[in-house]
């Protein structure tokens, strides 16, 4: 039971009939030998060797063509000198035992390994091209960046595009894991591997079949399920010497016994042999790939994209937690998130915010989006403005409906000549205060008022970081380019412990290096588009994959691919279950060996006759072992608690 995570060997299957017909055959050997048969109990007992033998013979022979000893080689030896002291039912029960743990142990590998094969299946192997008005079906690998694709109902997408006609709505789950279906048109981007639900839309080619979204992901999850953990590194780097010891402890269990203690030398070989089994090592090796793979394959399931088990294993240690402000704790874009008007009347409100956000639609600054925006969400009609004037840094000026509107600073007003209410004036400063962007905004009629706009803040980040804090988080900040004013106002708004504002991006890798010294390992939460210094800085770089989505699978270690905050507490949860079940593994694993062994080694010195048999060794050796693949399975199915669950859109 190495730690190669590698295709060599028998498939599960195979290897279950191989401990079927080793059972079989023993238990034919035993029926044999107990009615006298004695060569038909040799042939039988054979057989089961053989058939017992197989799949742990394979794993020896693999490890010694790369010059490495391998933990299979003890048991194989154990049963071969089971054999050869007369001993060959006591053998096949040995290589029943490790060839059943080793079918387990395959299927465990395996069984994660096929969530990549779930993914490839899901790209069609060819998509409909448009090509002089004619449509022919081709390969995906025949399909270049530029081609126009149809792509009709219940049609599944081979290819990563931008729409270029039609509207439908796609399942993005097979990126995403999010189930609701993702409405879609003209200019919108779409991917291969997600499956078009109503409408039928021509697409204009973005990527080659090997660069798509879903191509990435695929090596990704590959790379990740390959990668060693530093507990298998460490495991792996022992195990040769430990091979050794065992060999030669299991040789002095022989000799001491014979030479020293007037021992028949069957009886000391039965020491040796026993010993031999009492130290294997199976349980502890695959103690980390069992949990961690577990764990890769159930994040990867949910949108949650670690690039390698390493990765895994160091979240689970990260007991700080720094997360850039745009696009990351907040939304990403301008919103009007407070409007105040000097009259306090509903009526003239609504006329106040229709008038500015129909002097805006020729305005191509983003804050006078956001007030377009929030005019056409309360369905006001807009009106196209006679006159237009658009002055930089102070705003922009219109006549609508006859009557004159500005909207901007307060600036924009004194250059126009127009008063302004004080209420209007205090109203705006407030706004700034509290971190907002305040547009002044007044017209003909009296009407005057202010527009407080700001880059609003998730919904969910503020639970996020409480469910965070009660996985263990013990600090939270924000680092942000923005002002002062704004970063402290987000910090406090959703529970941070501090914000660290105006930084460039060599400033927030500082910050990083600041936090690492005063609180330990550091994870930091970016959108993986311009924070790719401070993701890499980081223990762990965690990416918002809905924006940027290319960058962030580029230069992050963990991807959320929901683009929502509350898959990263999922996240620090099922990493911190992965390294738990690792350490229940091994501390399994070490308690039965050194109980074998203490008892092996008492009844060479005598201590007690109560001799554990070979047979009784082995079933409690592979008994942890079974139990160890077991628990890590169970990371696939293990409940989540309320902190890392409640208030997440789906299921995990």
């Amino acid at each position: 039971m190495g730690l190669d995570h590698g295709n060599h060997g028998s498939s599960p299957a195979f290897l279950a009939v191989c401990s079927a017909l080793c059972a079989g055959l023993g238990l034919g050997g035993y029926a044999a030998e107990t009615t006298g048969h004695a060569a038909l109990s040799q042939a039988l007992f054979a057989g089961a060797y053989l058939a017992g033998a197989w799949g742990p013979a394979q794993e020896v022979f693999h490890a010694l063509a790369r010059r490495q000893l391998d933990v299979n080689l003890l048991m194989l030896l154990a049963a071969a000198g089971a054999a050869g002291i007369g001993r060959m039912g006591e053998g096949a029960a040995l290589l029943f035992l490790f060839s059943l743990s080793e079918t387990l142990e395959k299927y465990t590998l395996e069984r994660t390994a096929r969530s990549i094969e779930a993914l490839v299946e899901l790209r069609p192997d060819a998509a409909t091209v448009v090509r002089d008005g004619r449509e022919i079906r081709l390969r995906l690998e025949e399909i270049r960046p530029g081609d126009l694709v149809r792509v009709v109902p219940a049609e599944r997408l081979g290819v990563d595009g931008t729409v270029v006609e039609g509207a439908s709505s796609l399942d993005e789950s097979t990126l995403t894991g999010e189930a609701m279906p993702v409405e879609k048109s003209a200019g919108d981007e779409v991917f291969a591997g997600t499956l078009n639900h109503r409408g039928t839309l021509l697409l204009r080619v973005t990527r080659t079949s090997n660069d798509t979204m879903l191509a990435k992901i695929v090596r990704m999850v590959g790379q990740a399920q390959a990668e060693k953990t530093s507990t298998e590194r460490h495991v792996e780097r022992w195990q040769a010497p430990y091979v050794v010891a065992v060999l030669a402890g299991s040789a002095l269990g022989t000799a001491v016994p014979y030479f020293f203690m007037e021992h028949g030398f069957q009886e000391a070989f039965y020491h040796g042999m026993t010993f031999l089994v009492a130290a294997s090592p199976c349980a502890v090796v695959i103690s980390a790939p069992s949990a961690i793979l577990a764990g890769i394959t159930r994040a990867a399931r949910n949108g949650v994209l670690f690039k390698g088990g390493a990765h895994l294993e160091t979240l689970a240690r990260v007991r700080a937690l720094a997360m850039d402000k745009t696009g990351t704790v907040t939304r990403g874009e301008p919103e009007v998130v407070e409007i105040y008007e000097a009259s306090g009347r509903p009526e003239a409100l609504t006329r106040l915010l229709a008038l500015a956000a129909s002097a805006e639609q020729r305005s191509e600054h983003a804050l006078g989006h956001a007030v377009v925006a929030e005019a056409r969400r309360r369905g006001l009609v807009l009106t196209e403005p006679a006159t237009f004037e658009s002055q930089v840094g102070r705003g922009v000026h219109a006549t609508v409906d006859g009557a004159w509107i500005g909207v901007g600073r307060e600036a924009l007003f004194e250059a126009q000549s127009r008063e302004l209410p004080e209420d209007v004036r205090a109203k705006a400063r407030a706004f700034r205060a509290r971190g907002m962007t305040a547009l002044v905004a007044g017209a003909d009629g009296g009407l005057a008022g202010v527009l407080g706009i700001a880059d609003r803040v998730r919904d969910e980040a503020p639970e996020v970081l409480a469910r965070l804090r009660a996985l263990g988080i013990r600090h939270a900040a924000i680092l942000t380019g923005d002002h002062a004013v704004v970063g402290e106002a987000v910090a406090k708004q959703v529970g941070a412990d501090e914000s660290r504002c105006e930084l460039r991006p060599g400033g927030k890798v500082e910050e990083l290096k600041r936090l690492r010294a005063a609180h330990g390992p550091v994870a930091f939460v970016g959108d993986g588009v311009n924070d790719a210094p401070a993701l890499a800085t980081a223990e762990i770089g965690i990416a918002m994959g809905g924006r940027g989505t290319d960058v962030a699978l580029e230069s992050a270690d963990v991807v959320l691919m929901r683009d929502d905050l509350r898959w990263l507490a999922f996240a620090v949860w099922l990493a911190q279950r992965s390294r738990a079940t690792v350490r229940r593994g091994l501390a399994i694993a070490f308690s039965v060996i050194a109980l074998l062994v203490a008892g092996t080694v008492l009844n060479i010195l005598n201590v007690t006759d109560r001799f554990p048999p070979l047979w009784v060794a082995v079933l409690c050796h592979e008994g942890s072992t079974v139990l160890t693949i077991f628990s890590g399975l169970y990371l696939l199915i293990e409940p989540e608690p309320a902190s890392a669950r409640a208030g997440r859109a789906g299921s995990g």
